[in-house]
């Protein structure tokens, strides 16, 4: 139980850093403040609703954990990546000693991935913009981008490439190429600077002239940049040469590239916008191959997204809702069978990310607040799902089954309670290598830092 004192004590004098810095009007200070009650987090413990252990894995205010589809693991399972602040840098997590060491610092870049198969981390190097003020990797630059990798053992540099502008999204298999994508005009669905505590910064108002909630304010915002229509194109970047090449022509908002983690050629990416408005997921190459969509809507309101590969390269699971907000499910299509499965949950179970293991024998999920597509009344939970197939009615089946959607449910298990942490910043939940662990980001004592539950209870 001391371990639980310890986070509420934390808990506690947040509320009055924060408190106290809103009486003069200062939220910037409340953060600063509340960094410094690092000390304070516990360094671990065992969730005393779920039975799991919590560990902190990093040690400073302002830390995370990558998207939930960017890889943060060495290819031997034996370390990951997390981004530090104060100075901007990256830090390597001992996943034998749950240790955690600072790798290289400079105020101007960004984590993207660790290399599938070397021990190299890729990072962006931006300037500041012509003010002064820091540029976020994820808006549709317009300035050079400078490509470094840096080995995680040895801290080396070398410098990959410099692209003129855009974003780099992804890297395939043999690490032989990195694909982007970068649009003919600058746009940011941001209306201000980031506060630490949260990823993004959504604002906009409702027909009656009133503030939206953040999850409406970045549906507003989404619809925005669709509606413009701006020009994009999809590139890639020979590692080794620097050769840059565009393999896409498009006025769809290309987003979420993903290589796959066998195909070194293979891409899957998304239209991005209101996910009932766009069709969302697709697949091609980087010869131009004719995209294949992977999932047509069947009703209005039908939403599909948040795509991701399994391991094998063979699935592509996304969260589906049919309509959305209202039924829930997990839904993968083989792209070798084209079998197509949907595995049901509870509205308080749906997740902003989903994620699999290795061996694809277990899914976890971040959960999510009332504010969001699925208005859960308890959906604050980091959760372990495991999938259960609905099989025929003694063994009596349709004469198409074959070709039908193969239904399934998911059975939860709550790992951690997440009911002090603020949605705006997404967790981001994935497993390591060994799937002993699930890790994910928080605010729930304030200060960002990253954060691991064991699959298994505790003893």
């Amino acid at each position: 139980m001391k371990s639980i004192k310890f986070a509420s004590a934390a808990s506690l004098l947040l509320s009055l850093c924060l408190s106290a810095c809103a009486n003069t009007g200062t939220a910037e200070q409340a953060q600063n403040t509340a960094a410094n009650t690092s000390s304070e987090i516990p360094k671990s413990w065992i969730d005393p609703d779920t039975g799991h252990k919590v560990v902190r894995l990093s040690e400073e205010g302002g830390s995370r954990s990558l998207y939930f589809h960017q890889n943060s693991y060495a290819a031997s399972g034996d370390k990951m990546v997390i981004s530090v602040s104060e100075p901007k840098g990256v830090a390597v997590v001992d996943l034998n000693t749950l240790e955690t060491k600072r790798l290289f610092n400079h105020p101007d870049i960004g984590i993207l991935f660790m290399g599938p198969k070397g021990r190299e981390v890729y990072l962006t190097q931006i300037a500041p913009d012509a003010e002064g003020f820091p540029v976020h990797p994820q808006n549709e630059l317009q300035q050079p981008t400078k490509i470094l990798a840096v080995n995680i053992d040895t801290a080396q540099v070398r410098e990959v490439a410099t692209i003129p502008r855009g974003k780099i999204h992804s890297i395939n298999i043999d690490e032989s190429l990195l694909i982007g994508a970068f649009a003919e005009q600058a746009h940011s669905l941001e209306t201000g600077p980031r506060l630490a505590r949260f990823e993004a910064r959504y604002e906009a108002k409702g027909p009656d002239g009133k503030p939206l909630t953040f999850a409406e304010a970045k549906e507003v915002r989404m619809d925005e940049r669709l509606e413009m229509r701006i020009p994009m194109q999809m590139f890639t970047v020979n590692i080794k040469t620097g050769e840059q090449k565009v393999i896409m022509h498009s006025t769809d908002w290309l987003n979420h590239i993903q290589f796959s983690p066998v195909d070194p050629e293979l891409v899957m990416y998304s239209h991005e916008g209101p996910w009932h408005k766009v069709d969302r997921i697709w697949v091609t190459d980087i010869h131009g191959k004719t995209p294949q969509k992977i999932h047509t809507r069947m009703m209005n309101m039908e939403i599909a997204g948040h795509e991701f590969w399994g391991f094998d390269g063979k699935e592509i699971y996304y969260d589906l809702q049919t309509p959305r907000g209202e039924d829930f499910w997990l839904a993968s299509y083989n792209l070798e069978t084209g079998k197509k499965v949907w595995r049901h949950l509870e509205r308080d179970e749906w997740s902003v990310h989903f994620n699999i293991s290795r061996d694809g024998k277990l899914f976890a999920g971040d959960g999510g607040d009332e504010e969001m597509v699925a208005k859960a009344k308890n959906g604050k939970w980091i959760y372990l799902f495991e999938s259960q197939p609905i099989h025929d009615v003694a063994g009596i089946h349709a004469r198409n089954a074959e070709e039908l959607v193969r239904p399934a449910k998911l059975k939860a298990t709550k790992l951690v309670n997440m009911q002090n942490h603020d949605y705006r910043l997404e967790p981001n939940v994935t497993f390591t290598p060994d799937g002993k662990w699930i890790v994910f980001r928080s605010n729930m004592h304030g200060p960002v830092h990253v954060y691991a539950v064991s699959v298994e209870p505790a003893n």
